[in-house]
């Protein structure tokens, strides 16, 4: 995968929207999943990618920094060979003089082939940092974005548990409801309600029994009373009679 295609998914996925990307997901959690796997893979090939870049850009500079030193050697080289020319020239040694103004001209030729490169070098050194400035930041915006994917993601997998636990304390009450006459509960309820309707009609029947027990006592000691009286009366009479007879 080359670096622009490399630097094309950085961008893409560092502008992408978290919150978006999940609203329209019809299953989030797997979408976080993706989204992991996807950030996870790319930041190993910006890594990769980064690494490499660097790696050349660092040698870019150090052919840079070799072409200006040997420009500056050179340099050094054509104005000594410039001046041991002129110094040959004023003893009167024109052929020598000849010879180092000579050296002094392929010194000069090659310190300008050496400033060549060196300046040819530069905008590609600079394309070359600004390239990785761009990656390492695209890099690091890539690892926030995958923080935050994992938070999201333990977040959902909370209130996904939460609701779960919701979910069954709610049918566990739906299950147990006294007011249902169907629920186990309620069926308890109606069987114990029908024992104390029942123990309630046997005391009063209890009661209704012995009311009439006490009335017939009642009864009977009104009969035993009206007996004792009429052999009162009898035996009232009879006296009466047996005074008159003794008294005739």
């Amino acid at each position: 995968m080359t670096k622009q295609s490399i630097f094309g998914r950085i961008s893409t996925l560092v502008r992408a929207n978290i919150n978006s990307l999940l609203d329209s997901a019809e299953d989030p959690q797997k979408m976080i999943d993706q989204l992991v796997r996807d950030y996870t893979n790319s930041i190993a090939d910006a890594e990769s990618a980064i690494a490499e870049t660097i790696g050349n850009l660092r040698l870019l500079e150090r052919d840079h920094e070799e072409d200006v030193q040997a420009a500056t050697e050179w340099g050094n080289k054509a104005l000594a060979a410039s001046r041991k020319a002129d110094e040959m020239r004023a003893s009167g040694n024109a052929a020598d003089a000849d010879k180092f103004d000579s050296l002094a001209k392929i010194a000069l030729q090659r310190q300008i082939s050496a400033e060549r490169e060196a300046t040819g070098a530069e905008p590609q050194i600079a394309a070359q940092t600004e390239i990785v400035d761009k990656l390492k930041s695209g890099l690091n915006g890539m690892k926030e974005k995958l923080v935050d994917l994992k938070n999201k993601r333990s977040e959902l997998l909370a209130r996904a548990k939460v609701a779960e636990a919701q979910t069954k304390v709610q049918d566990a009450v739906s299950s147990i409801n006294v007011l249902d006459p169907t629920s186990e509960l309620g069926r308890f309820e109606d069987k114990v309600r029908r024992q104390e309707a029942l123990a309630q009609g046997k005391a009063e029947l209890a009661a209704s029994s012995l009311d009439a027990q006490f009335e017939s006592l009642e009864d009977l000691g009104e009969l035993t009373e009206v007996e004792a009286r009429l052999a009162e009366l009898k035996a009232g009479g009879s006296t009466a009679s047996r005074q008159a007879i003794e008294g005739s």
